[in-house]
């Protein structure tokens, strides 16, 4: 049975098997798709245990094949050991340092005195991994110990706070990349020199048959004044570019001419028009918009 599994392949995976174990419990962020199945947890479970099983029963029926061995088949035991290449023994050194365990020709050094029914105990130490693991842990609990309730280390708290402003980074680095993302919820008021320039060459294209090129207006109305028909401000603004003025007249929908970027400077352009002198200012319409609407509204 031993053959089935040998102890290259089978301590890779083990160690496979406890990093997916791992990775289900602990929250690490971006896991891989088949980590969030709990059927895939099972089956890991199940492999780690059929793999323990294998490990004991094949163990066990080694130790019992070799000790029903004359001198001669131990003496071809330990040949066919040999035939291993450099590598395959290699591997197996390094798994035997990592285990710790007795090589089965030694194992009558640790038997313990004490029998049950001819079954007898072998003393084994620690595996040296899982020993110095122990005393690595201890150390790492005393630094723990002092970084966070001596020295009051960042709590979660703070790593959360420190994550938001990050994320905070982040959006506003994607939205640079992502203009064409912007609705009528996440549109801001553009100040940038590229921006309003586009703004006015979409709004001289398609703006000033209807509200003259200094805003005063004509068949649409005065940008100029504080009156808005529809509710001024970037994201009202931005609605009515892009959805149209009221059903039956007015302005027609933008949506389906311009890209979401667009209506978003040719609306920043326009609201520059606010508090300027046009040359035939049409008569206001609307209700006066106040900044303190807007941060009401929003």
């Amino acid at each position: 049975m031993r053959n089935l599994m040998p102890s290259w392949l089978r301590v890779p995976i083990v160690f496979f098997i406890i990093f997916g174990l791992i990775e289900y419990f602990v929250d690490s962020g971006d896991k891989p798709a088949f980590m969030e199945q709990p059927a895939i947890l099972l089956f890991l479970l199940l492999v780690l245990l059929v793999l323990i099983a294998i490990e004991a029963i094949s163990g066990s029926l080694d130790n019992i094949l070799y000790q029903s061995l004359d001198e001669e088949g131990k003496a071809r035991y330990h040949a066919n050991k040999q035939k291993d290449s450099k590598i395959v023994n290699w591997i197996k050194t390094i798994y035997k340092k990592l285990v710790g365990t007795k090589p089965i020709q030694e194992e009558h050094e640790i038997i313990l005195d004490h029998n049950y029914d001819g079954i007898k105990e072998l003393d084994n130490d620690l595996p040296p991994w899982w020993l110095y693991g122990f005393y690595a842990s201890i150390i790492f609990a005393v630094f723990y110990l002092a970084k966070y309730e001596v020295f009051n280390g960042d709590n979660q708290y703070d790593e959360l706070d420190t994550e938001y402003a990050e994320a905070k980074i982040s959006i506003e680095e994607y939205k640079k990349t992502a203009k064409n993302l912007v609705d009528f919820n996440t549109v801001e008021l553009l100040t940038e020199a590229s921006d309003l320039g586009n703004g006015k060459k979409i709004f001289d294209a398609n703006c000033v048959a209807c509200h003259q090129a200094d805003g005063g207006g004509g068949i649409g109305p005065n940008l100029t004044d504080k009156n808005w028909i529809l509710g001024g401000g970037i994201k009202n603004v931005f609605k009515t570019v892009s959805e149209g003025g009221r059903d039956g007249k007015g302005m027609i929908a933008w949506k389906q001419s311009l890209k979401p970027v667009e209506i978003a400077q040719v609306s920043s352009y326009l609201l520059q028009f606010q508090g300027t002198t046009p040359a035939k200012p049409k008569a206001a319409e609307g209700d006066i918009w106040e900044e303190e609407s807007e941060e009401t509204n929003e």
